[in-house]
C-alpha cells in the first residue's frame, strides 16, 4: 500500500467517521500498528487512509533543563511525551503517523477548522509528517455528516489557514511565557521559605479572572446595607387579594413613609385607569458556545467545561454541529427543512417540527456575532443510534429546541398596570399574559410562561383596602459570581477563548484561589492576586491581556508577525521577574503564610458544641493513619471530643450547624454521591447523617 492519501484526524471518533463517509461501500477497513488505530477507506479507485491524532500531540519544552530557575525564555516544541510521563503513548502514536506518512503521496489536514486543530495538524505535519505542512490541503467541514464530509474532501481548501495557525501557535507561545515563569516564580518562592514543593500558578488569563472576582469579593465585603422603605397595600376584588405598589418605588425618610401609609388605612380604592401594553418577544439566537454553557448553567447546574465536553461528544457523534464557535448565525447553505424532517422521527418532536415545516419560508432569527470558522451550533437531524447517557441528553435535547425555537414566530405578551387611588394616592397591580406562544412553544421546558393573570376590572370599580403596610428592604451588595456569569464578563471583556475560558475557571478551583458555585475568594487567592499587583501588575491587566489578544488577530490577518508579539511579551515579563527576584524571601514568606491558613480553614469543621471554645478539626491519628474530627482543646487538656469520619472521598465544613439540633456539619463528597453529617449521636435525627 502506498501512494495514497493521508488524511490527519483530531481524535478517533472522528477519523472513522470521516473514512466511512468517504469509503465508496462504507465499509473501510480499521487496521492497528503498535496499538494505534488507522482506516482505509477506497473512493473511485483511490486509497486513502485516515489516522487519528490524540488532541494536541505536540507542547512548548524550555530549551534548559530543570525546574528550580528562571526567567525562561528560550523554547522548542517538542512531542508531548517529552514534558508530560503521563503521555508515554504519545510515542508509538507519533511513529506510527510517521510510518504512514512515508508512503503518502498526497496530504489533507481535517483537524477541527478553529485556532486548536490548526496547531494540531500544523505540528503533525511538520514534525511527524516530514515538514509536508507547505504541502497539505484543508478540509473544512462543522458536522460529521456524511454529507458535508464528502464536500469538504472534494472541494478542500488548497492549503493549511497559515494565518490561524501562527495565532494559535503565538497563543500557545506567549501563554506558555508568561505561566512558566510566574507559576515558577510563585512556586519557587513558597519553596524556598517552606522547604516543601507546593504548585502555585498564574498566567496571562489566569491573572485577570481573579482580578475580576477579587475586585467583586471586596465589594462585596465593604457593602454597608442601607435600608429604605416600600409601600404595598393589599386590594381586595371579586373575593381575591392582590398586592398594590405605591407608584413611587421606595423611600429613604421612614416617617414620609408612614406618613403615606397611616393615611390610606381604612379607605376603599377606585380604579383610575386601566393601562394595557401589547410587545413582541423575539425568537432567541442560535447558540454559540458562551450562551450554551450559560442555558445549561442555568437549567441544568452543568458547570462551563462540563457543558463543553458534553457538546464536544455529540459533535463527534454526528448529533450536532462543532461546538467551539463564536456565532449566532447558521449557514444558509444547509437544509433547514431535511432537518426538521429528520428531527420529527422522533416523537418527542413530531408536532414540533410538522407544525414549522408548514411555514412558506425557514428563515432563523439570528444575531449579530459571527465566526469565520464555524456556524452557529445546531442539530444535524440525525437521530442518536443507542440512548444517550441523561447529561448528554439534556444538551442534545436543549440544542434541538433552541434550533426549532430561532424558526417560531414571536411570543405576543401584553402587560397590565391596573392603577387605584386610596385617599387620592396612586397605587398599581401589574399583570401579565401570553397572548400567543409563538416560539415559546418549541423551547419549552426550557423557557418559563409567568403570567399574573388579573381578574376583570373597569374605571371607577371600587375595592377594598384590606390593609396597608411598609416594607423595609436593604439595599443588595453585588451578587457573587457564578461560573456561568463569569465566563460571560470574561467574554465582554475578550479574554481567553471560547475554547479556554471554562478551564481557566477550573483551574482556579484546583489551586484552591476560588471555592464554591457562588462563588467566594479564598484568603490563598487573595494573597496570591495581591503578590501579583505589587510585582507584576502586567499579569491582571484585563486591559493587557486584551491588547495580547488584539495582537493575536492581527497575525491571524497577516498585519503582524508572530515574532514581534513575542519579543514584545519577553520586554514586559523581565523587568517584572527581576523585581520579584528581588522580593523572592518576603513573597515566600506571604504566600507560605496563606497556604498554611488555607490548609487550617479546610480542616475546621465549626465551634466545639460541647466545650464551646476550641474547633472541630479533621485531624489523623498517628498509629492507625485514619482520619477523625477532634477538638482543639484536646491539647490544652480542656476537652477530649472527637468522632470518627468515614475514610473515603472529601470531607469539608458546609459552614452550617444541623437543623435538628444546632451542631455543626460537614459534607462528604465522594464521586457522584455526597452526604450531610452531623456529629452528634443523640441528634434527633438518630440516624447522625442526612443524604443531600
Amino acid at each position: 500500500m502506498d501512494n495514497y492519501t493521508l488524511i490527519i484526524a483530531e481524535k478517533p471518533d472522528a477519523a472513522e467517521k470521516i473514512a466511512l463517509a468517504l469509503d465508496n461501500t462504507e465499509m473501510p477497513r480499521k487496521l492497528s500498528e503498535k496499538g494505534v488505530p488507522y482506516y482505509v477507506a477506497k473512493r473511485h479507485g483511490k486509497e486513502i487512509v485516515v489516522v487519528p491524532a490524540l488532541g494536541h500531540m505536540y507542547t512548548i519544552a524550555a530549551e534548559r533543563k530543570g525546574r528550580n530557575h528562571y526567567p525562561v525564555f528560550s523554547f522548542k516544541w517538542v512531542p508531548r511525551y517529552i514534558t508530560d510521563r503521563k503521555a508515554t503513548g504519545i510515542r508509538s502514536w507519533l511513529q506510527t503517523i510517521t510510518t504512514l506518512a512515508k508512503k503518502a503521496e498526497t496530504f489533507v489536514d481535517a483537524c477541527d477548522f478553529d485556532v486548536e486543530g490548526c496547531v494540531i495538524g500544523y505540528c503533525i505535519l511538520k514534525y511527524a509528517c516530514g515538514a509536508k505542512e507547505h504541502e497539505s490541503k484543508r478540509m473544512k467541514f462543522s458536522t460529521l455528516t456524511r454529507q458535508e464530509l464528502e464536500k469538504a474532501y472534494a472541494e478542500p481548501l488548497p492549503q493549511l489557514d497559515f494565518g490561524l495557525t501562527e495565532a494559535g501557535l503565538a497563543r500557545h507561545e506567549i501563554d506558555w511565557l508568561y505561566g512558566i515563569n510566574l507559576s515558577r516564580a510563585l512556586t519557587i518562592a513558597t519553596r524556598k521559605r517552606s522547604k516543601r514543593y507546593v504548585t502555585l500558578s498564574t498566567g496571562r488569563v489566569q491573572g485577570p479572572t481573579l482580578r475580576f472576582l477579587v475586585a467583586r469579593e471586596e465589594a462585596i465585603r465593604s457593602f454597608v446595607p442601607i435600608p429604605y422603605w416600600k409601600i404595598r397595600a393589599q386590594i381586595e376584588t371579586d373575593g381575591r387579594v392582590f398586592e398594590a405598589r405605591y407608584v413611587k418605588e421606595r423611600f429613604e425618610n421612614k416617617k414620609e413613609a408612614e406618613t403615606i401609609a397611616n393615611s390610606c388605612e381604612d379607605k376603599r380604592g377606585e380604579i383610575e385607569e386601566i393601562a394595557l401594553r401589547e410587545f413582541k418577544h423575539p425568537p432567541p439566537f442560535p447558540f454559540d458556545l458562551g450562551t450554551l454553557q450559560s442555558e445549561a448553567y442555568n437549567l441544568f447546574s452543568f458547570l462551563p467545561g462540563r457543558t463543553l465536553n458534553l457538546a464536544q461528544q455529540l459533535y463527534l457523534d454526528a448529533l450536532i454541529s462543532y461546538p467551539r464557535t463564536d456565532s449566532q448565525k447558521l449557514p444558509s447553505t444547509i437544509d433547514y427543512a431535511s432537518i426538521l424532517k429528520n428531527l420529527g422521527k422522533a416523537k418527542e418532536y413530531y408536532d414540533l417540527t410538522s407544525e414549522l415545516l408548514l411555514k412558506k419560508t425557514l428563515k432563523p432569527n439570528e444575531g449579530y456575532k459571527e465566526d469565520l470558522a464555524h456556524p452557529a451550533i445546531y442539530p444535524t437531524g440525525n437521530l442518536p443510534g443507542r440512548t444517550l447517557e441523561s447529561s448528554k441528553r439534556k444538551v442534545w435535547d436543549l440544542v434541538v429546541r433552541r434550533f426549532l425555537a430561532v424558526f417560531g414566530e414571536p411570543t405576543t405578551k401584553q402587560n397590565m398596570k391596573v392603577y387605584v387611588k386610596i385617599n387620592g394616592l396612586r397605587f398599581y397591580v401589574s399583570g401579565r399574559r401570553i397572548l400567543t406562544q409563538g416560539w415559546m412553544r418549541y423551547y419549552e421546558p426550557y423557557v418559563k410562561i409567568d403570567e399574573v393573570l388579573l381578574p376583570p376590572t373597569r374605571k371607577g370599580q371600587i375595592v377594598n383596602v384590606k390593609e396597608t403596610h411598609l416594607e423595609e428592604v436593604f439595599k443588595e451588595p453585588p451578587s457573587r459570581y457564578n461560573p456561568s456569569s463569569l465566563l460571560k464578563d470574561m467574554e465582554e471583556v475578550g479574554i481567553g477563548t471560547k475554547a479556554t475560558r471554562a478551564s481557566i475557571i477550573q483551574t482556579l478551583y484546583e489551586r484552591r484561589y476560588i471555592e464554591g458555585k457562588k462563588i467566594t475568594v479564598t484568603n490563598l487567592g487573595f494573597e496570591v492576586f495581591d503578590v501579583l499587583e505589587k510585582h507584576c501588575p502586567q499579569v491582571v491587566s484585563t486591559a493587557l491581556t486584551r491588547k495580547l489578544e488584539e495582537k493575536m488577530d492581527r497575525i491571524r490577518e497577516n498585519k503582524e508577525k508572530r515574532q514581534n508579539a513575542l519579543t514584545d511579551v519577553i520586554g514586559m515579563l523581565q523587568p517584572s521577574l527581576a523585581a520579584f527576584k528581588e522580593d523572592e524571601e518576603a513573597i515566600g514568606e506571604q504566600l507560605n503564610d496563606a497556604l498554611e491558613r488555607s490548609k487550617l480553614e479546610e480542616r475546621i469543621i465549626g465551634t466545639c458544641p460541647v466545650c464551646k471554645i476550641g474547633k472541630l478539626v479533621v485531624n489523623y491519628s498517628r498509629k492507625t493513619g485514619k482520619r477523625f474530627v477532634g477538638c482543639t482543646s484536646y491539647f490544652k487538656g480542656l476537652c477530649k471530643t472527637c468522632f470518627p469520619l468515614p475514610q473515603r472521598g472529601t470531607v469539608r465544613s458546609t459552614g452550617k450547624n444541623c437543623h435538628r439540633c444546632g451542631w455543626p456539619t460537614t459534607k462528604v463528597y465522594m464521586k457522584r454521591h455526597q452526604w450531610i453529617l452531623c456529629f452528634n449521636p443523640e441528634c434527633p435525627s438518630k440516624t447522625g447523617n442526612e443524604k443531600s
